[in-house]
């Protein structure tokens, strides 16, 4: 059998590209056929008869891209793990803890804090200054209600 050596060098380099895409990428979903090209690759360059002539060299390459599946199901839960949903209403709000991140003055919505990566109106009986941390106490169409937590010291 005469092995074209060029084909199975294209195959190994195309599964390592595809797999420093996918690291660079990460979503990409190309972990799997670059571990298939790297496995039939280095099949074809080193056993071309197993992977062409034989059972074994297919029943390789789908053991490969089920490895490679499993592999790419926790390396995505790595990468990208599940966070608590966003709150889209004030009333899933009510007892957090947020940051001030704009000058809260009374009785107005010029106050802004933010609750973990969101960024809401906000307004007080009371001015609070730019990083205090209040509570949500109750939360009307897109703004909230805060009172202070950390209580300034003593003049």
């Amino acid at each position: 059998m005469i092995v074209d050596v060029g084909l199975g060098v294209i195959l190994v380099v195309g599964g390592i590209v595809l797999l420093a895409a996918e690291l660079v990428h990460p979503g990409a979903l190309l972990f799997i056929p670059g571990s298939v090209l790297l496995v039939a690759g280095f099949l074809y360059l080193f056993t071309p008869t197993t992977l062409l002539d034989s059972a074994l060299g297919p029943i390789a390459v789908i053991v490969a891209a089920v490895i490679a599946t499993v592999v790419e199901i926790f390396y995505y839960r790595w990468v990208a793990p599940t966070h608590r949903p966003l709150s889209t209403t004030t009333s899933g709000l009510i007892g957090e803890e947020a940051v001030v991140i704009s000058p809260i003055v009374p009785d107005t919505l010029k106050g802004k804090v933010r609750v973990r990566s969101e960024i809401w109106s906000a307004r007080a009986a009371v001015a609070i200054p730019v990083g205090a941390r209040v509570r949500i106490v109750h939360g009307e169409g897109v703004s909230v209600s805060v009172e202070r937590i950390d209580a300034p010291g003593p003049p």
